[in-house]
């Protein structure tokens, strides 16, 4: 707290401030910013002068929507470092705040624009060999999972050479319940060492969704409307097979993912 040179009411120090009373009350309960003084019997609360700067600079954090921990982490920081890292640290936050806000707008407006039209081609997919990673997955906690699930196989694979591009398959329930089994997989030739699985051939509607991942429910909504209109769908995962080589992946617009509708034959 700066230098007192007098005390005012909860009230005027409100006015001086332009924090609500309600506020203050708050930040004191949370020792954000306590009063000079408390009168003991009436409980009324006074501030001294000295404390605007540090109202005016709580006021100013919170404007920025700094949490009110890392507030009062940065009031009690003597070294001009610590603060600045906190501040920088919140600021880097809003930035990707800030591009998660950018990408949501950007799919809003081509979702209200007139749907383009979507390729779908029936193939006949074969049994697969793979190294697989699985896991029961919930959908917010997708695409972290993914990274970390397809860095562990090609860890495992070492200097193993892919048989083709990564995937995933996914259970009814991931979709129809935000949570269900996931299994990341990574197509290898039949004699390589170690305990690769076979994953089922079958027939599959398919498509490509050229854009970020964030964006794949309109190819799903698109492939599956077509199924329902043209064709049968049938039991089992749906499965996804990221064309996109990993050195484009930093890049959403580049990405392609191929989207695989399991159908009767």
């Amino acid at each position: 707290m700066r230098g007192m040179t007098a005390s005012v009411s909860i009230g005027e120090f409100s006015r001086l401030t332009h924090l609500t009373v309600k506020t203050l009350r708050h930040y004191h309960e949370l020792g954000l910013l306590v009063p000079a003084q408390v009168d003991r019997h009436t409980g009324y609360r006074r501030y001294g002068t000295g404390q605007v700067h540090d109202a005016l600079l709580i006021g100013r954090l919170r404007g920025l929507d700094l949490p009110l921990s890392e507030v009062g982490r940065l009031l009690a920081a003597s070294d001009p470092a610590e603060r600045d890292a906190v501040l920088a640290e919140h600021l880097r936050r809003m930035e990707r705040e800030l591009d998660r806000t950018r990408a949501v707008v950007a799919s809003l407006r081509e979702l209200l624009a007139p749907p383009p039209a979507s390729a779908v081609e029936y193939r006949t997919l074969p049994e697969l060999t793979a190294v697989t990673l699985g896991g029961r997955v919930r959908r917010e906690e997708i695409e972290a999972w993914c990274a970390a699930a397809f860095r562990r196989l090609h860890v495992t694979l070492g200097a193993t050479r892919p048989a083709g591009p990564a995937g995933a398959t996914y259970a009814d329930e991931f979709f129809t319940e935000g949570i269900g089994e996931v299994v990341a997989f990574v197509p290898v030739r039949p004699d390589t060492p170690g305990r690769p699985v076979r994953l089922p051939g079958g027939r599959f509607a398919v498509t490509v969704h050229a854009g970020p991942y964030a964006e794949l429910d309109r190819s799903y909504a698109a492939l599956g409307a077509h199924v329902a209109e043209h064709a049968t769908a049938a039991p089992g995962p749906i499965r996804e097979i990221y064309l996109t080589p990993p050195e484009h992946a930093d890049d959403p617009t580049a990405l392609r993912t191929q989207v695989c509708w399991p159908v009767t034959a």
